[in-house]
């Protein structure tokens, strides 16, 4: 038996079970329509939430700080590599999401891998949501600390795991704000309440809220009124923001241990100078403006009506973000390849990213769609929901 048999049985049940993902080329910049396998197609997948990612005010800030800055920093922030850039870019956000500090990092998966771990030893317990994102699964992973994962949204349940463990030296509930592949927000005032009394901190990755919720997309903190009782907001700036990078917002003393211990900030170098300055332009056209984000909204609203009218099931959705629930892998798999095939990209969502018997079209939905772009797609799921039998 060779070395590698064992990879490649495990690839072809992938493909026997219909988990095998297929990973399309993006072949122009992502907008409404992108060029995708050669193929011009209604892009329906992206996190794209602001249609930032090719917007000529951030690609012209993004030009002008390669021409001052160069194209990279050449280093680990704490030794050569933080510019002046990053420290704009820090004290914007903080402004933005009415914290006291900001500390920048490579990703939001990063963010998540150097807050978690710096903040708790094995003397701490994690308190984690059963359908947190990866990124903090694998936080929790990193460090030595008790963890508690509670049953979804469950206050209750969460409150009884503080009880048996309120004589912990550190305590730390943490949560996505919005459920990626469900759309659905946490119940973050409740969450807040019960931490305060366990004296407990309290940790909310927004990426999917960033640029959505809340005043001009302030997130999910400006969204229930929470400014100042959540201890910790982890952001990233590749979805609404339409860049890439993620940060950690909230006390100051928290901000300034992290750029003290925080791994990925100690020991990978830092954000590009044009990555850096497009995110600047995205915060200071959302401070400016909530066009964008009421666009979002407007456009969310009649693509779910729409296709709720037409039987598809959109699941527990509370955001943009609109599961077309489909049950089976290979039936997610077929649907998304013949929506291809009618020039409309929107990827099927299979295990392990979700349970088994919960595969689904996941919707991304956008301000740079237009009403014409989503009566186009709700055609076409039509056509597509009603051949498989899915309506």
């Amino acid at each position: 038996m060779g070395k590698y048999d064992f990879i490649t049985a495990e690839l072809a049940s992938l493909k026997e079970q219909g988990l095998y993902n297929i990973i399309r080329t993006i072949e122009s910049p992502v907008g409404a329509w992108t060029v995708v396998d050669g193929r011009r197609v209604l892009n329906m997948c992206s996190n794209n939430y602001l249609g930032f990612a090719n917007d000529e005010r951030l690609k012209a800030a993004a030009l002008r700080a390669v021409e001052e800055y160069g194209v990279g920093p050449a280093a680990v922030r704490s030794i050569a590599g933080t510019m002046s850039l990053h420290h704009e870019l820090e004290r914007k956000l903080a402004e933005f999401k009415h914290t006291e500090d900001a500390v920048s990092f490579q990703s939001g998966f990063c963010a998540n891998l150097a807050t978690i771990p710096a903040l708790l030893g094995k003397e701490g317990v994690i308190f984690t949501d059963e359908l947190n994102h990866a990124s903090i699964i694998d936080g929790c992973r990193l460090t030595k600390a008790g963890r508690v994962i509670f049953p979804h949204r469950d206050v209750d349940a969460l409150a009884r795991a503080l009880e048996e463990h309120k004589d912990a030296a550190k305590k730390l509930i943490v949560t996505d704000g919005v459920f990626s592949m469900d759309g659905d927000l946490a119940p973050l005032p409740e969450i807040v309440e019960v931490a305060e009394r366990y004296d407990a901190l309290v940790m909310v990755d927004d990426a999917h809220g960033e640029g959505v919720l809340g005043s001009h997309g302030r997130g999910i903190v400006d969204h229930f009124g929470l400014h100042g009782r959540v201890d910790i907001e982890v952001g990233t700036l590749s979805k609404a923001f339409g860049v890439m990078g993620g940060y950690v917002a909230g006390k100051r003393e928290i901000v300034e241990y992290l750029r003290q211990r925080g791994r990925p900030f100690l020991f990978s170098s830092a954000t590009t100078p044009a990555d850096v300055a497009a995110c600047i332009a995205a915060l200071d056209i959302l401070m400016e403006t909530d066009e964008p984000v009421k666009k979002l909204w407007d456009n969310t609203s009649y693509f779910k009506s729409k296709m709720q009218e037409l039987g598809f099931d959109t699941g527990q959705s509370e955001t943009p973000i609109t599961p077309i629930m489909l049950g089976e892998a290979k039936t997610a798999w077929e649907f998304s390849q013949r929506l291809f095939q009618e020039d409309v990209f929107a990827q099927a969502i299979a295990y392990p990213t979700v349970p088994k018997g919960k595969a689904r079209i996941r919707v991304m939905i956008s301000a740079v769609h237009t009403k014409e772009d989503l009566d186009f797609a709700i055609d076409k799921f039509a056509k597509v929901g009603r051949a498989l039998g899915v309506i």
